[in-house]
C-alpha cells in the first residue's frame, strides 16, 4: 500500500461532497507529473485529501477502489487516466499548510516544495505526522 495526497477546490469538489457521494472518480488531472503520480496509485492506497482555495488544509483520507484507466472523458488524450476513490474518514481536525510547512521533518514534503502539484506521494513518516497533527 502507497499514500498518496489529492488536492482539490472545495468550491469545485469538496471531502464533504465525496462523504455525501460515497465515491468519485478523480479526474482532470493536466500536470504531467501529477498524472505520473495518478497513473501509479493501487487499489486500496491511501489518500490524503487537502483542499486548496482559502482553507490550504488536509481535511480527510480516501481510498483508492480502483487501479488507475483510461479517462473516458479525455477525448483522444490517451494519457489521462483516472482513479476511483470512497471516503474513509474526515480528520479530527484539519491539518493547514502553514502547520506543515513550520515542521522541519516535513521540509522534503512535496506539498511543502511543490504547492502547485494537484497529486503527489507521500511517505510514511509524512503520513503519521500529519496524522499527529491531525489529533493535536
Amino acid at each position: 500500500m502507497a499514500y498518496w495526497l489529492f488536492k482539490t477546490e472545495p468550491s469545485s469538489y469538496s471531502f464533504a461532497q465525496l462523504e455525501r457521494d460515497g465515491r468519485t472518480t478523480w479526474d482532470g488531472v493536466a500536470n504531467a507529473l501529477a498524472r505520473k503520480h495518478l497513473g501509479a496509485v493501487t487499489r486500496g492506497d491511501r489518500i490524503l485529501i487537502y483542499h486548496t482555495g482559502d482553507e490550504k488544509a488536509v481535511v480527510g483520507v480516501g481510498e483508492a477502489t480502483s487501479d488507475p484507466y483510461p479517462d473516458p472523458n479525455a477525448r483522444g488524450d490517451a494519457r489521462a487516466v483516472v482513479v476511483d476513490i470512497v471516503p474513509k474518514g474526515r480528520l479530527e481536525r484539519p491539518v493547514t499548510l502553514a502547520e506543515l510547512k513550520a515542521r522541519p521533518g516535513l521540509a522534503a514534503f512535496p506539498l511543502v516544495r511543490l504547492p502547485r502539484l494537484s497529486v503527489m506521494p507521500v511517505r510514511a513518516p509524512e503520513w503519521k505526522e500529519i496524522e499527529r497533527l491531525a489529533k493535536a
